[in-house]
């Protein structure tokens, strides 16, 4: 617009159809800042997101673990049965006392009757 009122009517028309634009969103954006549902809404949702997050992350770091313990588990149990394998006396023994208990138990009953 120059200074003695002559202007490009059709570009002045533009600028304040950007400026209305413009101003718009800036309104737009400040009742978003103000409305408390919506801060509040929206804090609820990031805090919902880290706690999945968080979920998430801890459900991998448990399964890890787990997985590795039973593998430890694995690995002694095998160790176990090879040393029961080289050695199955102390198993024989105790399954000898077993059955020996047994017979006591059924001689005893059977005298009570």
């Amino acid at each position: 617009m120059t200074g003695n009122g002559t202007g490009d009517v059709a570009a002045l028309r533009e600028e304040i159809r950007r400026t209305r634009v413009e101003l718009g969103e800036t309104m737009e954006l400040l009742a978003a800042r103000a409305d408390p549902k919506a801060l509040v809404r929206h804090s609820a949702e990031a805090a919902k997101a880290r706690m999945r997050e968080q979920a998430s992350l801890t459900a991998a770091r448990v399964r890890g673990r787990a997985a590795e313990r039973a593998r430890l588990v694995r690995a002694q149990a095998y160790e176990k049965g090879e040393a029961v394998g080289r050695n199955p006396l102390p198993w024989a023994a105790i399954a000898a006392g077993a059955l020996v208990t047994a017979v006591v138990l059924v001689i005893v009953r059977g005298r009570r009757r």
